[in-house]
């Protein structure tokens, strides 16, 4: 492959300009984000402080320090993951290079380029040149290899150059950095504004009007101060004037100042209110329904890790009043029975409301039946120590989760703090003064410590992990978030140990430590310490995460806490990491019970990312919301009105791409200047999706092109991608390249998002289609599109091979994730083989219903027109074997990480997906991946899963009810799309020259990829004095037919010979009639009107393809072989517990006494065996020279002695239903000659042997 690298001729001209220093926040003070109606209020007093968009959060005092790291400051980095070593080259215009390794550093290349252009190498700075991706604002790591980036991964995969461009350092645009100016303008701005308020009341009345307005902007908050402050001053103004010259206002703006500093002071240091053990007059204000309800009473509980830590307390019922708005008051104590110094630091207090009603509200007795029971308008959860773990004796305000209430609670003053203190840790032994365990004792603790989850384990085995934990940090270290989830209790006391214990932990690896941030660990300490080892991780790992951690924001109890202060400190130095967080809690914020927490931290990346940054957040946010209505006037039009609404659309898009350059949601790297209208359109599927050509700001940069949908969530698509995208990189890892097609979705707002899209791809349905609406039963359409745009034979077997690894991929991936909803509208295949899942609505077994029916029968897609492409024809060949062992393989290999998938979608549980909401969800994965099972049991089991989808007739049918209800009269395909299946470009008479004469020359039978007869054409054009010869069967006649019936429906064509015979079809007695029908078809055709005879799609038959111009191989078939043996076995034999397991795999290229494929099947023994007690054999696979087993033959209860005496005797046979079984082949392998202490894997030949 070469690869274009442009280098300029000056460094110091025609660049990006120079960007100021990046820094990396050293400690932040949050005054606390604050809500859309606080911003109100905020407007009102704090005139001009909002300059960005409606939600901030407000740095106060913010202390920074230089970046030393230069790969920080450009902002431009491509995420990475390991590949299987390769070369390349380079190909420089007079400066040819050499080849290239693909594990070398990227700094390697930049020198060595630079010596060619460069005479005096010491004056040149290696270090400070970059090489930037062609196209996207993306520069590659230097210390990174080169093969390591997701750019030149994506090359490689889809056989495009490579291309780079050389900058210097200092000419690298890095406008996206913030600098140290903007933090101390921000500051000082807020404290003016802030210390500018305090004399703006004049009068009584605008005094009491200003306070209601206060109220308003606080969504109607009035407090019992506020309602007295207001009483106290309207009576002092009926006073006589003796008595009261002048208007005291401190008290009242004492208590509007207040109620000010509570709404900062609650939103910045803790997550929705602070805590209290008693709660003394109570007072909430209820906005909606409060006619419809006569009573209302709070049920207050305490809770630690989700459960009570005492039995809930219900308050009072109590009715409304009204002063300003209508109340409910309580004047109650409530009172916990437990002391304070015995409760968890993570302590909450929950108050739920509750609404008795009116039973006069309705005049139905029925509906009064139905409605007695109290209902729940609302709940709060609240920390029972705030960050500063004091305890929380003052006043705080809340808003409720499903009515807009809000709860005022006045605490009881104290006269000291209540400081929670944590009880000294106990003594932790050494390792090495553990005494040793049982050995059943010993394999009990280690089999509970390599499951992959938490799932089945009994009371008893958690009582085991939690009383030997100390072996555990010993012998299994990554065990931790087991045995932390064994402790019997997290009261004040147990805190001691549990300390102890992980503290003296061994570190685990990120990856692990993700579980310690799941809800069932509240605990401060263990998730600081997680978040410490999660530290340890690269921007580029930590980007494959960032989902989960975001969700994991939930289960802090404090807004100041490790997890956040950690991601915005990756944020403000990563610029990916910090667009990802921006539309991650973007999306969050949707969510109604945590929202308020995330437009918090929201607000402070927004501060934190700089100015810049946020003024391309902002232009992204403007460029979603115009195509979010563009699609949805789309969406509602109807007919032809869609394309109207849709023009009308873009041209507002492209107004705003006059005024801005943009970078795309996707991705910041991708920055676009405009739309290519022409190209832009929309999909016909329900969503009615845009499809949007994006012209590319980089001039060396090719058009990017998105969907946009609107009315379909897509998270989940995110997750499942973010799931592949694991999987493909932990098969990396493993030296196992399955080409799977990573394309990025992101989630824009509710039910809103942008989706790459693919290029050079078509669905399964539009392939199949070609060839009628049963085109889903047929198994050529694959094979016969992927020649159709690979005509060269080795083309033709790349693409075969990309296929058949992308295959795998996506059936393993698909199967462990339970994607559902599997149309042939939802799989897409590339004209270079790759295949590729989209549209992932259904997951985790959530099965589509038609009816009271799964549409999903099979575990996955697999069908007959896939198996053709696999095995290149009918038959089964050893290119099958193949893709069964790349499904083990990869299935493999991702059972070993089945904690960590476990662990990533546990901690999703929460993001309000309705398809992962608990653990059954995720019991389906942990079933899937069958974890308790070993990789010869794992590789049997998926196996089979192969056969039953293979062999499901559901699939097929499900396809073509698809087919039926996507059916639509569109005629010939679109100027851009072939016209013929097998051609893949148009020809014109202007083109090809005038056919004098076309008539059918002979036929020829053929063997490649199956038995089938081939017509030779022979063609006379005008100017030619020699015919050519063009080869077309008789499906391929057909199509020509019926498509020139839909071009010409008026006019009267010849007819076409009928397609139905008699018995077999591929004979040479049926060609022989087939040739004389076609000839007098085509002599009649082309004496037709010249209207049909000189059409395009006649000229495009006749061109001559790849085919055309070479000599096909004639394979003929076997011959009858009198005995002879030919053939291999692959065999997997391992000895354990007394037990020998023989697992047949493979059998490849056997050959039948008779020639034809035969019915084999395994049989073996342990000989001496005279009694013939050792026999086994496997299951019959039908018609094949090439069968796959993955069965597994078991001889229990032999010692490695006995075995060592014995041999193993394999025999192929042949299963004849109308005569003897016959012999294919056999080995004897003596078993003292393999090491029976390790797995052995290996094709062994087949011989003539004497078989018992």
């Amino acid at each position: 492959m070469f690869t274009g690298l442009q280098i300029p001729q000056c460094p110091d001209s025609n660049h990006h300009k120079s960007i100021s220093s990046s820094w990396i926040l050293y400690h932040v003070v949050l005054v606390y984000y604050l809500t859309p109606f606080l911003l109100c209020l905020l407007s009102f007093l704090f005139s001009s402080i909002i300059s960005f968009i409606p939600f901030h959060l407000f740095i106060l005092f913010i202390c920074f320090s230089p970046t030393t790291d230069p790969s920080l400051l450009s902002g431009f980095l491509l995420s990475h993951s390991h590949l299987p070593r390769g070369f390349f080259s380079l190909n420089i215009p007079d400066h040819p290079l050499p080849l290239f390794c693909l594990s070398s550093p990227v700094e390697l290349l930049i020198s060595q380029t630079l010596c060619w252009v460069h005479d005096d190498l010491d004056q040149v700075d290696f270090s400070s040149y970059l090489l930037k991706v062609c196209g996207q604002e993306e520069v590659l790591q230097n210390k990174h290899s080169l093969g390591s980036h997701e750019y030149v991964q994506n090359c490689r995969k889809w056989e495009n150059e490579i291309t780079l461009q050389l900058l210097s350092r200092s000419t690298m645009r890095r406008d996206l950095a913030r600098s140290v100016s903007q933090s101390i303008k921000l500051t000082h701005e807020l404290m003016g504004e802030f210390q500018s308020t305090s004399t703006q009341y004049k009068t009584v009345d605008r005094v009491v009007q200003t306070v209601k307005n206060l109220c308003c902007a606080l969504d109607e908050v009035e407090t019992q101060d506020i309602t007295e402050a207001i009483k106290r001053l309207r009576h002092s103004i009926n006073l006589p004037r003796t008595r009261s010259p002048k208007v005291d206002l401190r008290h009242c703006t004492h208590t509007h100042t207040t109620i000010i500093l509570l709404f900062m002071c609650m939103f910045g240091h803790i997550s929705e209110t602070s805590m209290f053990c008693f709660l003394d007059g109570v007072q909430i204000k209820i906005f909606f329904c409060c006619f419809s309800y006569e009573k209302y009473f709070l049920m207050c509980s305490l809770t630690h890790n989700g459960k009570n830590l005492f039995k809930p307390v219900q308050s009072k019922r109590v009715g409304t009043y009204k002063s300003f708005f209508y109340h409910i008051k309580w004047d109650e104590l409530i009172n916990f029975p437990i002391a304070i110094a015995v409760l968890p630091l993570e302590s909450i207090l929950s108050l739920t409301l509750f609404g008795v009603l009116n039973q006069s509200a309705s005049g139905s007795p029925d509906s009064n039946k139905q409605r007695k029971a109290p209902e729940m308008l609302g709940k709060v959860s609240m920390p029972l120590f705030d960050f500063r773990r004091t305890c929380s004796y003052y006043r705080g305000i809340n808003w409720s989760h499903i009515y807009l209430c809000c709860c005022q609670v006045d605490f009881p003053n104290s006269a000291v703090d209540v400081l929670y203190v944590g009880p000294k840790e106990a003594p932790s032994p050494e390792p090495s003064t553990l005494e040793e365990l049982d050995p059943d004792l010993r394999r009990k603790l280690e089999k509970i410590c390599s499951r992959a989850s938490n799932f089945g384990l009994k009371r008893a085995d958690h009582q085991t992990l939690w009383d030997h934990r100390l072996h555990c940090r010993r012998d299994h270290p990554s065990s931790l978030p087991k045995v932390l989830a064994s402790a019997p209790s997290w009261d004040w006391a147990s805190m001691a140990h549990i300390h102890s214990l992980l503290h003296h932990w061994p570190p685990l690896p990120p990856v692990i430590a993700l579980e310690l941030l799941d809800s069932k660990f509240a605990d401060t300490e263990v998730r600081s310490v997680a978040v410490s080892w999660i530290e340890k991780s690269s921007d580029d790992e930590l980007a494959g995460y960032l989902p989960q951690l975001v969700q994991a924001l939930k289960f802090e109890c404090h807004l100041k806490n490790a997890l956040v202060v950690f991601m915005l400190s990756r944020a403000q130095g990563n610029i990916n990491i910090a667009h990802y967080l921006y539309w991650l809690l973007k999306d969050a914020v949707q969510d109604p019970a945590w929202g308020q927490r995330y437009e918090r931290v929201l607000g402070a990346l927004l501060c934190l990312c700089g100015a810049k940054l946020r003024v391309e957040l902002d232009k992204q946010t403007q460029l979603v919301t115009l195509l979010g209505a563009v699609a949805e006037r789309v969406k509602q039009a109807g007919g032809s009105a869609r394309q109207v609404a849709l023009q009308e659309g873009l041209e507002n898009v492209q107004n705003f791409f006059q005024r801005n350059t943009c970078r795309l949601p996707l991705s910041p790297s991708l920055v676009a200047k405009g739309l290519n209208i022409k190209a832009c359109s929309f999909f016909s599927s329900n969503a009615v999706p845009l499809k949007l050509a994006l012209v590319n700001a980089d001039p060396m940069g090719e058009e990017i092109n998105v969907m946009f949908k609107v009315g379909e969530d897509l998270r989940q698509d995110m997750l499942a991608l973010q799931m592949i995208r694991i999987m493909d990189r932990i098969w990396l890892q493993e030296g196992l390249d399955l080409r799977i097609v990573n394309f990025k979705c992101i989630s824009t707002d509710n039910n809103k998002g942008m989706v790459e899209l693919v290029p050079s791809s078509d669905t399964l349905r539009k392939i199949q289609v070609e060839y009628g609406v049963t085109g889903s039963f047929k198994d050529k359409p694959l094979a016969e599109w992927l020649r159709k745009y690979n005509p060269a034979e080795d083309e033709y077997e790349k693409a075969s091979e990309n296929f058949i690894y992308s295959c795998a991929g996506c059936c393993v991936a698909t199967y462990v994730l339970g994607i559902c909803d599997r149309h042939n509208d939802n799989i897409m295949l590339r004209s270079t083989g790759h295949m590729f899942h989209i549209d992932f609505g259904k997951f985790l077994g959530h099965a589509q219903m038609f009816g009271s029916f799964k549409r999903d029968r099979a575990p996955f897609v697999l069908t007959s027109d896939m198996a053709y492409v696999i095995n290149g024809g009918e038959r089964p060949t050893s290119r099958f074997q193949l893709f069964v062992d790349l499904c083990c393989q990869a299935y493999n290999l991702i059972r070993k990480h089945s904690g960590l998938f476990l662990n990533l979608l546990s901690l999703m549980t929460s993001s309000g997906l309705p398809e992962l909401t608990g653990s059954q969800d995720l019991k389906y994965v942990f079933d899937a991946l069958q974890p308790h099972n070993t990789d010869a049991e794992a590789t049997i089991f998926f196996t089979r899963l192969i056969e039953t989808s293979l062999g499901s007739v559901a699939t097929k049918f499900n396809f073509f009810i698809h087919n039926l209800a996507q059916l639509r009269f569109s005629g010939l395909p679109a100027n851009d799309e072939p016209i013929l299946s097998f051609s893949p470009k148009t020809y014109t008479l202007k083109q090809e020259g005038r056919i004098l004469h076309a008539s059918i020359f002979s036929f020829q039978k053929r063997y490649n990829p199956d038995k089938h007869y081939t017509y030779v054409v022979r063609i006379l054009r005008e100017g030619q004095s020699e015919p050519q010869f063009v080869f077309r069967t008789f499906d391929e006649f057909q199509e020509l037919h019926n498509k020139l019936t839909i071009l010409f429906p008026l006019w009267k064509l010849p007819c076409f010979p009928n397609k139905m015979v008699l018995g077999r079809t591929h004979i040479k007695e049926v060609a022989a009639k087939r040739k004389l029908e076609l000839n007098n078809y085509v002599h009649n055709l082309m004496r037709s009107s010249t209207e049909v005879t000189q059409c395009d799609l006649i000229y495009t038959f006749f061109h001559p393809i790849a085919r055309d111009e070479k000599t096909e191989g004639f394979d003929p078939p076997l011959s009858p072989t009198s005995g002879r043996v030919e053939g291999e076995v692959k065999l997997s034999i391992s000895y354990r517990n007394s037990t020998l397991f023989i697992m047949v795999m493979h059998i490849r290229d056997l050959v039948s006494e008779d020639g034809t494929d035969p019915n084999p099947y395994v049989k073996t023994y342990l000989l001496p065996d005279p009694h013939k007690t050792s026999k086994r054999k496997t299951k019959i696979s039908r018609k094949t020279r090439n069968p796959t087993f993955n069965e597994m033959l078991v001889y229990s209860g032999y010692s490695k002695e006995t075995l060592a005496l014995r041999e193993l005797q394999l025999s192929v046979l042949s299963a004849e239903s109308l005569r003897e079984n016959y012999f294919l082949g056999g080995i004897t392998l003596r078993l003292k000659d393999f090491d029976l202490s390790k797995e052995t894997v290996k094709w062994y030949k087949l011989t003539a042997v004497p078989y018992f």
